[in-house]
């Protein structure tokens, strides 16, 4: 059951992000929000719902549309708030400069607490056993890490009751000091201002940059395990790949956030090419033992992949019927609208077929289609890996030409 949210925080990020654009048709999508929410209409609550989640998801596509990308992320991650996918921490770090401020403070005190115990953890180390080596010093502090699991902050005394986020974040922070005050000796000041100078000289975005590349190949390996794990659902699949849309290759600016432009068509991942046209991806199973097949001694494609691609083509026949609804009700263009099935894996392909010959099947197949390609996971793992190494490795040369220059 979905736990859907709303209040008094986020109407007023909704309001606040109004001033952030000119474009009308964003604004209209905006004061629908506004009238769903209703605080100003003389409702008691703010209103919620799926109604609430997709009029956030408007504002995100039509801002996408009109290539306002930072405001499309902004009611995104609105959307998953109303939806209860995110917390409200979350968005109070992303838009609440006051709330930032306060989150950012307490890291950089848990950050210098932490130095300073460490260089006291290290000194005292010496001073008891002045051989010590560096892997002496590693066994103790993953002892100390291995430790945490076995401290607890106790029932508690009192009669104060704290509401259940202030409670969590409480735990946080007792947890953290429980660990540090079991260290030895007092804190050393001049770590803390080690740590401080480093934090204020850091570059802000390679920091960036190293968070961005961290994530997708956190994203990248999920979706590989997912992928090799054969009783994987195509629902599993989606999970891992939604919000991914790098993964598919550089032509796509963004995943829009409707699924459902005719009634009868639910696309899987609806992505958004550059020219404003739409790009579909179908998605189906890793695990299909007759993706490829073997017929009086030729290879093809078995029924699996073909129901997939007529699936694929129904839904481009249809918006194609629907294009100029489309286009007026939610500013997409589905007339050179194009389609991609990922489905399947080679490991797990039957028959004795092997890899090289599951890829010349579906080049050929490919070759001879216009408007869909059908693609393997494999192809798709691979091709994402590909295009990682290449940002990291232009990213490390941008860097070692900025520190020699």
């Amino acid at each position: 059951m979905t736990n859907f949210r709303s209040g008094f925080t986020l109407w007023q990020m909704v309001s606040g992000a109004r001033e952030l654009t000119e474009h009308s048709s964003v604004l209209d999508r905006i004061d629908a929000v506004l009238r769903i929410m209703g605080p100003a209409f003389g409702r008691t609550g703010y209103g919620k719902g799926r109604p609430l989640v997709n009029a956030l998801e408007d504002v995100a596509q039509e801002s996408l549309l009109v290539g306002d990308f930072a405001l499309a992320q902004r009611f995104q991650r609105f959307a998953a708030y109303a939806g209860g996918e995110l917390f409200l921490e979350i968005l109070e770090n992303y838009y609440d400069e006051g709330a930032r401020r306060r989150s950012e403070e307490g890291m950089r005190r848990l950050v210098a607490m932490g130095a300073d115990r460490a260089v006291a953890v290290l000194d005292a180390l010496s001073e008891d056993n002045p051989e010590a080596t560096l892997a002496d010093a590693r066994d103790l502090f993953r002892g100390i890490a291995l430790s945490v699991d076995h401290l607890g902050l106790g029932a508690g005394e009192g009669g104060i009751r704290l509401p259940t986020r202030e409670r969590r974040r409480l735990q946080q922070y007792g947890h953290m000091e429980l660990v540090l005050r079991s260290l030895p000796r007092p804190a050393s000041a001049e770590a803390a201002r080690m740590v401080g100078v480093f934090l204020a000289d850091a570059d802000a975005g390679l920091l960036a940059q190293l968070l961005e590349l961290k994530a997708r190949r956190a994203g990248l390996d999920a979706l590989r395990a997912v992928v090799e794990d054969g009783t994987s659902s195509e629902s599993a699949l989606h999970a891992r790949l939604k919000n991914q849309e790098w993964i598919f290759g550089g032509a796509y600016v963004a995943e829009l956030a409707r699924q459902q432009y005719t009634a009868d068509t639910i696309l899987d991942i609806p992505l958004l090419r550059g020219d404003g046209s739409l790009h579909v991806v179908e998605l189906k199973r890793a695990n299909i033992k007759d993706l490829v097949i073997r017929r009086s001694g030729h290879l093809m494609l078995g029924a699996a992949a073909h129901h997939a691609v007529s699936q694929a083509q129904n839904y481009l026949r249809t918006m194609d019927e629907s294009r100029e609804a489309i286009l007026a009700d939610h500013g997409v263009d589905t007339r050179r609208a194009s389609a991609t099935v990922v489905i399947g894996h080679p490991r797990f392909v039957s028959g004795g077929i092997t890899p090289k010959e599951i890829a010349e099947t579906l080049r050929t197949y490919n070759t001879h289609a216009a408007r869909i390609e059908v693609i393997t996971y494999e192809t798709l793992l691979e091709s994402a890996a590909r295009m990682l190494a290449l940002v990291s490795a232009q990213r490390d040369r941008d860097q070692t030409e900025g520190t020699t220059a």
